[in-house]
């Protein structure tokens, strides 16, 4: 049976997919409530109790002139002091929780021998997600539809690791991140394979605040490589943290999304799911 969250979003994800494929016709709440086989109040309830707000006003916040109004407002780097940054709401702070730790040269190299990793498959706003864990903290979390897959995809990461199902301390406080409140959040420990330069892209992407956007030339000028735009964009698709390392907030100077190594409809539900929760602050 599909979890209830779950449920909700395949049902935005699928009008969402929807809107894309027909936005120049701007469809109605009665043709968009149609295609997804809802009635249009049916629709209209599910989509509020998802994300807070009508259709209408969430598509404004997946379009590419919303983001392109975002990109352009800013008269500072996204990467100065948290202040400067418009820390002061709640779910801006989440991101503050979360510390990043390379694996040793021996872990890289040798496909995780050494290495005791938990999995479990869990549920989340945006669908299903395997998260995976060693003694260190969170090594891997990524949305995925098939479990098989997932979990082919993890040991492929790490071949010579030993696996284990089983849930433990880092996943579940990692899956924290998905509650309205994070004033409670426990730090967030991450244990990543990844190249010194992987490793730095992905620190700067966790300065980037909630609900804002940003894009890969300004990601290479925060880590002092500003020719390096096409090696950023190539270590931000090999992200192993959906979510956590919010590489879903980084698009292209256009205005538009781009792609998503989890699905770019997944992408627009997270962007659109943020900016929203932060106008409601």
């Amino acid at each position: 049976m599909q979890d209830n969250k779950t449920y909700q979003y395949n049902k935005v994800a699928e009008a969402i997919t929807f809107i894309d494929e027909n936005f120049k016709e701007q469809p109605s709440l009665d043709t968009i409530a149609e295609h997804v086989n809802l009635s249009p109040f049916h629709f209209q309830r599910l989509f509020k109790d998802w994300v807070g707000i009508s259709p209408k006003q969430y598509l404004k916040f997946i379009s590419s002139n919303y983001a392109k109004s975002l990109l352009k407002k800013k008269e500072s780097s996204l990467f100065e002091t948290a202040f400067n940054m418009g820390l002061s709401g709640t779910s801006r702070l989440h991101d503050m929780f979360i510390t990043i730790e390379g694996m040793t040269p021996g872990e890289y190299k040798n496909g995780g021998s050494s290495l005791k990793i938990n999995y479990s498959f869990e549920e989340s706003p945006f669908g299903k997600i395997l998260v995976a864990s060693t003694n260190k903290g969170v090594c891997h979390l990524a949305f995925s539809e098939n479990n098989d897959l997932a979990f082919e995809e993890l040991q492929t990461i790490f071949p010579n690791a030993t696996f284990n199902q089983k849930s433990d301390k880092f996943q579940k406080e990692a899956l924290q991140i998905f509650r309205n409140d994070w004033t409670k959040l426990n730090e967030i420990k991450l244990h990543l394979k990844g190249t010194k330069f992987q490793l730095k892209v992905w620190e700067a992407l966790l300065s980037i605040p909630y609900g804002d956007l940003s894009t890969y030339g300004e990601i290479a000028k925060s880590i002092e490589h500003p020719q390096a735009s096409r090696a950023v964009g190539t270590a931000i698709g090999k992200n192993p943290i959906a979510y956590l390392i919010p590489c879903h907030r980084v698009i292209q100077k256009s205005g538009n999304f781009g792609g998503y190594h989890w699905n770019p409809i997944r992408k627009k539900a997270i962007i659109g799911w943020e900016a929203s929760k932060l106008e409601k602050e």
